[in-house]
């Protein structure tokens, strides 16, 4: 599943209660959750819990849900780390120094969901860099890929400053265009 899926899956559990999409939620996210928890030096029962805790929360709050704030396991992953903290907390064992494990924990585990993603997203990149002019395509290649300032695309390529940043801003205009017809 696509992240645009499931965007669109945590919406309509928000508008209409959607538990077959509820549940396909559930599926995906339960595990990943517990590792979470696991991770952070939660005991497996304690983790057992949390999962369910999160899940009764993202029942609840479905409705809050905005996909043009943030994507769905962001969401998700946001309202976990919440829990545990509210659980440690209601327990009077927070240690602080949780805070900055889940902090980084979030992240990677945003990374391990969109590493999922991160084929389809390159194949449609690419197909979509093909679709832009020449001279274009190179310089996003070169930002991106080659990591390489506005400053050294223009050493490189002899062009002045101001082209490439010019091409740059096209690009992405186009881009955007193009990646959105595909996501629509």
């Amino acid at each position: 599943m696509t992240s645009g899926q499931f965007n669109a899956m945590l919406v309509s559990v928000g508008n209409d209660k959607d538990r077959p999409a509820f549940r396909a939620l559930f599926d995906h996210f339960a595990p990943r959750l517990k590792s979470f928890y696991l991770k952070a030096g939660t005991n497996p029962q304690m983790a057992e819990e949390l999962v369910q805790e999160t899940f009764a929360q993202i029942w609840r709050k479905a409705h809050l849900y905005d996909p043009g704030k943030a994507a769905a396991s962001t969401w998700i992953f946001t309202i976990a780390r919440n829990q545990r903290i509210d659980r440690l907390r209601s327990e009077k064992s927070f240690v602080y120094k949780d805070q900055d494990y889940f902090a980084s924990q979030l992240v990677f585990d945003e990374e391990q969901t969109q590493d999922v993603h991160r084929s389809e997203l390159a194949d449609r990149v690419s197909k979509a860099l093909a679709l832009l002019p020449a001279n274009q395509a190179e310089i996003v290649s070169m930002a991106f890929y080659e990591e390489a300032t506005h400053a050294d695309i223009a050493k490189k390529l002899s062009l002045p400053l101001g082209t490439v940043k010019s091409r740059m801003r096209l690009a992405f205009g186009r881009l955007r265009k193009i990646l959105s017809e595909v996501e629509a």
